[in-house]
């Protein structure tokens, strides 16, 4: 493995100072409650009109969007749809025998209360309005709240507001930042507390959520995002380039990697990099040169064994493999947010349209888990139901267990049934064991 480019940054921020800013907004919003989120509010969003979207004000954004724009918006919600109901459809409640008389189970629940955070400073993230709140409409949440930073003047964009509601929210909150998810969190402006936080956010927002979890659920802890390119001889430079770039564009501390077998191909997407970023918008400009400059990095290995070891290692929230056989690379890969198979498709298509979920675990945290998905609003529960009969060499087994363990009150529940069920029979209830 060679870098022919190395990061000369990590995508770490300054997680001490942003802990303490977040901290003392949620502390007092809970002291404060929506006096103080109005507050908060009005200082950092320049917001002081509803908080609650009303369903006029519904219907007088959804006149604001271009038909078209509003059919494309229709068309990504329908494969975001059907990929979360694919999805459904693998949660199944069961029930088992373990033992004659011995019947258990599981049951899937959706939580009863899910807040979807949007974000829309820097750019109107209409795809994650529609990756949370479908969702958890499909997960079969009853009561989905969803915020997002309204602009001075004109509240949340009309595109997003009526995105918003075309996916199912119930409740639309012009609110966003740490005071939004504080707001949804603590069940203010008349909703209910949610049971889970999701969406994508900036590094307050995750920190926010960080900080409740445990008073709630959370999708994941969030870093900035990042992206990988796995490329061998028969990738297309051009397509490499700009996928880099598609990404980089995210923000400044936006990791973007490229992992070749080919030096060929990388001098020439190295080259080809800068020169698509001046091309991009100020902003995005901005960001992508700042994300190129200071945290890219390109790799060059030998084999796709090499490549594939190197992806697992930095477990990437976007994976594109731009390689031959790539049924090899399917089976092989084991660590990523969500896969991207040849040069056909693109991770922009994944952040739009395409279906599967945008909101992927970032900085290496693909290690251990996966996305958002339907199964992050489930809750997977189990039951268990027994005849008399089988309660017998359960008691007893117990019992013995829970003496060894020292667990004087665990065994004598189990004795007592014993007693009851089967009166006038002598068990062996002592953890005796034999060396």
């Amino acid at each position: 493995m060679i870098y022919l480019k190395k990061a000369r940054k990590t995508a770490e921020s300054d997680h001490q100072d942003v802990r303490a800013a977040v901290e003392r907004i949620l502390a007092d919003i809970d002291q404060g409650g929506e006096t103080a989120a109005r507050r908060f509010a009005a200082d950092l969003d320049k917001w002081t009109g509803d908080v609650i979207v009303t369903e006029e004000q519904r219907a007088i954004a959804a006149t604001k969007v271009p038909e078209r724009l509003k059919a494309d918006i229709r068309f990504a919600h329908d494969n975001v749809r059907r990929f979360a109901e694919a999805q459904r459809a693998t949660l199944m409640d069961f029930a088992a025998e373990i033992i004659p008389g011995l019947m258990a189970g599981q049951r899937q629940i959706p939580v009863s209360s899910a807040g979807c955070y949007v974000p829309g400073g820097r750019y109107s993230h209409v795809a994650s309005a529609i990756m949370t709140i479908t969702t958890a409409k499909v997960a079969g949440v009853p009561h989905i709240a969803a915020c997002s930073p309204p602009r001075p003047g004109i509240g949340i964009p009309p595109a997003i507001v009526y995105t918003m509601d075309l996916c199912g929210a119930d409740v639309i909150l012009n609110m966003g930042g740490v005071q939004g998810v504080a707001a949804i969190a603590n069940g203010l402006f008349g909703i209910p507390k949610a049971d889970i936080l999701v969406g994508p956010g900036n590094q307050y927002v995750a920190e926010a959520k960080r900080i409740l979890y445990g008073q709630v659920g959370i999708d994941m802890f969030a870093g900035p995002t990042d992206s990988m390119v796995v490329a061998d001889h028969s990738a297309d430079p051009d397509l490499v380039a700009a996928d880099l770039v598609g990404q980089a564009e995210h923000g400044y501390n936006s990791p973007v990697w490229l992992v070749t077998s080919d030096r060929a191909l990388a001098t020439q997407v190295m080259a080809k990099v800068p020169l698509l970023i001046e091309t991009l918008p100020d902003l995005n400009r901005d960001n992508a040169r700042a994300a190129w400059a200071d945290f890219a990095e390109v790799i060059l290995c030998e084999t796709a064994e090499d490549m594939a070891a190197v992806a697992d290692s930095f477990a990437p929230e976007h994976l594109h493999v731009q390689a031959t056989d790539l049924d090899w690379w399917l089976q092989r890969l084991r660590a990523y947010g969500s896969l991207f198979l040849g040069e056909e498709t693109t991770v922009a298509f994944g952040d739009k349209t395409a279906g599967p979920n945008h909101v992927l675990p970032t900085s290496g945290a693909a290690r251990y888990t996966g996305g958002l998905s339907v199964h992050k609003f489930m809750k997977t529960v189990t039951w268990q139901r027994a005849t008399r009969d089988a309660a017998r060499p359960l008691a007893e087994a117990t019992a013995r267990i829970s003496r060894l363990e020292g667990m004087e009150g665990h065994a004598r529940s189990a004795d007592i049934r014993l007693s009851k069920f089967f009166p006038g029979e002598a068990f062996d209830l002592n953890a005796d064991a034999v060396a």
